[in-house]
């Protein structure tokens, strides 16, 4: 990542032109990601359908070597992307710290004005959640019911058409912690939700519904 000196500080500090490089890198990721699931889609095998027959031997019907690499470069791409979300979230975190201490040092701003400014840079979400089970993994995770989703995994504001594409996320995501963050009160808040089978239905124990603009 490009960083610039701070003359004041004498420290590295993180530029736009950083996050932008960084979100280039993640919607290259998730192309990827969305490459490779199309393969095992093609061949309908998905992550965990079985490669060989039932006397063992490499099924003729599938390319198998096609179906592991794409398996294998989908693990691999998750977890860079899981690594670059996290290089996004600390990078505007500093970022906004930064323009917050130039705004004080240059105007004060009352508390208010501060509240008022960050509401409006906020995303706009395309879920709510509307029931939360107790006892969930969505409940375990800290979703509570009115939150308005922002980002649910790879799906966000940006990519998101439908509910199955939060579907997706969570079939391909069982058992695998995914990077959930939403909108509660007018503060963003975020979370990690993994999708498991518990006593009650589904793998999340939450009903999220779409919200229209």
């Amino acid at each position: 990542m490009k960083m610039t000196e701070d003359n004041n500080a004498g420290v590295s500090t993180i530029t736009m032109e950083d996050v932008q490089s960084l979100i280039k890198k993640k919607d290259n990721i998730e192309e990827q990601i969305k490459a490779y699931f199309a393969v095992l889609e093609d061949q309908s095998v998905g992550m965990e359908g079985p490669l060989v027959d039932a006397e063992g031997f490499p099924r003729a019907d599938v390319n198998v070597y096609q179906i592991r690499n794409a398996r294998h470069s989908i693990h691999c791409l998750q977890n860079d992307h899981k690594a670059i979300m996290v290089e996004i979230e600390e990078a505007l975190h500093s970022l906004h710290a930064k323009e917050k201490a130039k705004r004080e040092q240059d105007q004060p701003q009352s508390k208010t004005d501060s509240l008022m400014e960050e509401e409006v840079t906020l995303p706009c979400p395309f879920a709510r959640v509307d029931d939360v089970s107790q006892g969930s993994p969505a409940f375990q995770a800290g979703l509570r019911v009115g939150d308005e989703i922002i980002a649910f995994g790879s799906v966000n504001t940006g990519n998101f058409q439908n509910l199955q594409n939060i579907a997706s996320v969570v079939q391909h995501s069982e058992g695998k912690p995914l990077s959930v963050t939403v909108i509660r009160s007018g503060q963003k808040a975020q979370m990690g939700l993994t999708p498991q089978q518990w006593s009650g239905r589904g793998l999340l124990g939450c009903n999220i519904v779409p919200i229209h603009r």
